[in-house]
Formats: C-alpha cells, sequence, structure tokens
C-alpha cells in the first residue's frame, strides 16, 4: 500500500515556526449563502494576512530551514501567490529570493512581488515553462528550488489549515478544497482524514484545467497540454507523481466546475460574504452551485484560500460593486 509523504507530528511542529499573523484564520459559519446553496456553509478564510493566500504557511516552513541551514538564496516558479508568500517569508529571514512567473501573469500578484524586495523574472509562455526556468537558475547558480507541492514543507505548511479546521469545527461533515498542483488538497485532506475521517474531502478543479483530477480519477499522472481558465492558481499541465500519489489516499472525490460557477461563486462572496476573492478561491462554492441535491442537508466548509485579484478583470466577471458610502 502507497504510504504518504506527510507527517502528522512534522505539521503540528510547523506551527511553532510559521509566523502567526497567518495562523488561526477566520472560521465561521456563513448564514447569507445558504438558501442560495442549500446547505450549511462554514468558510475558512486564508485571506486575512500580509500576502492574502495561504501560501505563506508553506513558505515559512521552507525559508525557516534555509535559513537555519545558512542559506542565502532561493527560487521560485509561481503564478503569483506563491511568489509572493516566499518573498514575503524570505525577506523577513534575510534570504534573496527569486521568483519566475508568466508575464501573463496577474498583475497585481507580479506587483506584489516586486514590492516585497524580491527579483522577478518573466518568461513567455506558461507556468510550466516558468517551472523549467527556475530549475535551470537553481542548477546554473547552485541555489534551493523550492517547488510547490513537491517540497513536502508546502503540503504540511498547508496542512496546518487541517489542524484548525478538526480543532474547532467538529460539526462539519464535508471540506470542499481547491485543487491545482495539490500541496493544499494533500495537506488539508491528511490532517482531517488522520483526525477526522468521516468527513469527506472533496477536491475542485475548473473543468478548463483538469489534469490532476483526470490523475486521481485514472489513479495516474495525466497532463494536458493547454489550459483555459481564469483560475490562473490551479491551472496546471503536468501533476507530479509524489503529490498524485498522496491525494489517492486522502480525496474522497475531485470535481471538475464550469467558468461560469467560478464566476458565480465570485459574485456570491461578494454579495453575501462580502469577500473579494480570485477565481481558485470560489470552487468549493461553484461544486455545490453545479450539485446542490449533492450538499443538501450537509454542513460543508470550504477553504477560501486566496483573493488576490486583478481590479479590472474582476470587475468584468462579476461586475463593479458599489462601495458603501460613496
Amino acid at each position: 500500500m502507497q504510504e504518504t509523504r506527510l507527517d502528522t507530528a512534522r505539521i503540528r511542529a510547523a506551527r511553532r515556526v510559521i509566523d502567526p499573523v497567518f495562523l488561526d484564520t477566520p472560521l465561521y459559519r456563513c448564514e447569507a449563502l445558504e438558501p442560495g446553496l442549500g446547505c450549511t456553509v462554514s468558510i475558512k478564510l486564508e485571506t486575512a494576512n500580509p500576502v492574502r493566500s495561504f501560501k505563506a504557511r508553506g513558505t515559512e516552513v521552507v525559508a525557516s530551514l534555509l535559513a537555519d541551514k545558512g542559506s542565502r538564496a532561493v527560487v521560485c516558479a509561481s503564478a503569483g501567490n506563491l511568489g509572493q508568500a516566499l518573498a514575503w517569508s524570505g525577506r523577513g529571514r534575510g534570504l534573496d529570493v527569486t521568483v519566475v512567473a508568466s508575464r501573463f501573469a496577474t498583475r497585481a500578484k507580479l506587483d506584489r512581488i516586486r514590492a516585497l524586495d524580491a527579483g522577478l523574472e518573466l518568461v513567455d509562455g506558461d507556468h510550466e515553462m516558468a517551472r523549467e526556468r527556475a530549475a535551470a537558475i537553481a542548477r546554473h547558480d547552485g541555489i534551493r528550488l523550492v517547488e510547490d507541492s513537491l517540497d513536502i514543507e508546502t503540503c504540511e505548511g498547508a496542512a496546518t489549515i487541517g489542524l484548525e479546521l478538526v480543532d474547532t469545527a467538529p460539526s462539519f461533515d464535508t471540506v470542499l478544497i481547491a485543487l491545482g498542483g495539490g500541496a493544499l488538497a494533500t495537506g488539508v485532506g491528511h490532517v482531517v482524514k488522520t483526525l477526522a475521517p468521516e468527513v469527506e474531502v472533496i477536491c475542485a478543479q475548473p473543468l478548463g484545467a483538469p489534469a490532476m483530477t483526470h490523475s486521481w480519477r485514472g489513479r495516474r499522472v495525466v497532463t494536458t497540454d493547454s489550459t483555459d481558465t481564469i483560475a490562473d492558481g490551479v491551472a496546471g499541465r503536468h501533476p507530479i507523481p509524489a503529490v498524485l500519489n498522496d491525494l489517492l489516499l486522502v480525496a474522497d472525490d475531485a470535481v471538475l466546475v464550469q467558468e461560469a460557477s467560478i464566476i458565480a461563486g465570485m459574485r456570491m462572496l461578494l454579495d453575501h460574504a462580502g469577500l473579494v476573492v480570485e477565481p481558485s478561491a470560489a470552487l468549493g462554492i461553484a461544486a455545490i452551485l453545479e450539485d446542490r441535491n449533492r450538499f443538501a442537508g450537509r454542513h460543508v466548509v470550504t477553504i477560501v484560500c486566496g483573493s488576490n485579484v486583478d481590479v479590472p478583470a474582476y470587475h468584468r466577471w462579476v461586475g463593479a460593486a458599489p462601495i458603501p458610502g460613496s
């Protein structure tokens, strides 16, 4: 039987090196969402922190280990959120951080990476090309390459969200997790299945970026030639075998959702929860919208995992909302 790479004791230890500003994020029932979704809904809000996503939980662990070893430089490829998080964690520990990203990435994310004093190199392709370039830089310069989801620290940092879920919300029976590279899903899934095995772990991914979901369903790595989704944070094409193995042990299901449902989920989170979220963060709501009967009568927790949006694009997707008092 396949063994997981994740370790619950290490996950608990990770909480001791993660800056408290990223821990114990808000978890609350959002009754205003429930009439439109037909189930009890709780939100785990991973955007109320300096980098506006869950990614810093993992980069805090990575940067802490590198600093302890005396390392001074690190590079990663990112669609935006990982790079921003690594820049934040690295800056606080004196690390020289380089981020490689697609020049087509969300501008707000790229601007924030620059603002955090990281070096930023842009490539003329997608995230997979950025990964190749980051690996080349690491080889040439002899520095640490941080690979999201492959590096266990990124998964176990994200897994601390699971600890907070099972410690504070014992009444939920389903958790909906955005699925991209797999760090969030495998991390949270591992803790939930270890400490609350009766809870159903369901991953949600865009129909336009289905590689990991197809891989989970087929129990083997399935790649795609391209992606077509507004959810840039989960738009990978080449699943990592080790991450897929971990996911197979903890995910009860993986579903694909349409772009219209992602946009509707973003709009619901704005209208009924007062939350501006990026598309990846609305995947859980989108999954409920597409299968209300499945979730009827359940208590669902959805992890709102990021809010780094390009404002003009956001307005095009959900429509400009009036500012109170304006």
